[in-house]
């Protein structure tokens, strides 16, 4: 899959009528998914390249920092899901205060028109664009007329009762609803990070830990968590502790421990991916060490008897 940026890189010659998914894209959820996977088969159709363009950084941490939501995922998740779902390239458009000023207009004629000649263009159902976010999908359709290319919307993806959105994914995790979010997401929430040396306190007590330092800004809130640590390919059931460690006296800053069940090797400086799927209980203290471990053995049964009846 090849990425370019728009302004820096030129378009690949090898896109060919560009069919274009456009969007955040924010967590890949179920209602991306499905105009990405329309993007794909409209490409197929037509002879296209599948293509999806989004934009870096995300344009709230631009237009308003002090209200920016943490993101589902790093700019580096992303690419991965887009290239997993089968897109051929990502557009990752540098937004920046000179480009939020543009008309809608400009940014058609200048990006989709001038720069990348797309023949088609899928958005969601609340896609906006342009100066003041005043580009709605009935000026992308009159502007694609004018232009030569067809734009086309994908309706709200519901999932139960619930519309599928990124707002609301980010709203579950961070009430710790991680198996909701994973329902709405269409697959488990995960983070990404390297594994670095901590004080072997877990070690200590029979249950080592890997201390994961992550790149995700969302993470779910304090307490203990049945995981899947995804290491050298292979999901391994774990058993997550997200916390200050207050049995031992707490600390500043959260942290992130799991407890791999079943794998006994040296992680360090590994980077492993943490999929949260349910959440065991509240972190909280103990009066001491023998109680603390006997409540981890208790998660950790507890979390054993839901890997039994999922495949991993």
């Amino acid at each position: 899959m090849l990425i370019v940026q728009f302004p820096d890189d030129p378009v690949p010659a090898r896109w060919q009528q560009p069919v274009l998914a456009l969007g955040n894209f924010d967590g890949l959820h179920r209602g991306h998914m499905k105009i990405v996977d329309r993007v794909r088969r409209r490409a197929g159709e037509r002879g296209g390249s599948p293509l999806a363009m989004t934009f870096d950084p995300h344009p709230p941490r631009v237009l308003r920092p002090d209200k920016a939501p943490p993101l589902l995922m790093t700019t580096a998740q992303r690419l991965e899901a887009f290239e997993r779902a089968g897109m051929q390239g990502v557009v990752i458009v540098r937004f920046s205060m000179e480009l939020s000023r543009w008309e809608p207009e400009d940014f058609v004629q200048r990006v989709l028109v001038d720069w990348l000649h797309v023949v088609e263009v899928w958005v969601g159902a609340n896609f906006l664009f342009g100066r003041d976010r005043t580009g709605t999908f009935t000026l992308l359709r009159t502007l694609g007329a004018r232009h030569g290319f067809r734009a086309e919307k994908i309706d709200p993806v519901r999932y139960k009762e619930f519309v599928v959105s990124s707002t609301r994914i980010r709203r579950l995790i961070a009430e710790g609803r991680v198996d909701e979010a994973g329902a709405l997401l269409g697959h488990h929430y995960f983070i990404d990070g390297a594994v670095i040396r901590g004080d072997g306190r877990g070690h200590s007590i029979g249950f080592p830990t890997a201390n994961l330092r992550s790149d995700n800004e969302l993470r779910p809130p304090r307490g203990v968590y049945a995981t899947l640590a995804l290491v050298d390919g292979v999901n391994w059931p774990s058993v997550t502790n997200v916390g200050v460690r207050p049995t031992f006296g707490g600390s500043d800053a959260d942290h992130v421990e799991t407890h791999i069940l079943g794998l006994d090797r040296d992680l360090y400086d590994l980077r492993i991916r943490l999929s949260f799927l349910r959440r065991l209980r509240d972190e909280r203290e103990f009066p001491d060490v023998d109680a603390l471990r006997e409540q981890i053995a208790a998660d950790c049964r507890q979390a054993g008897r839901l890997f039994d009846r999922i495949s991993l």
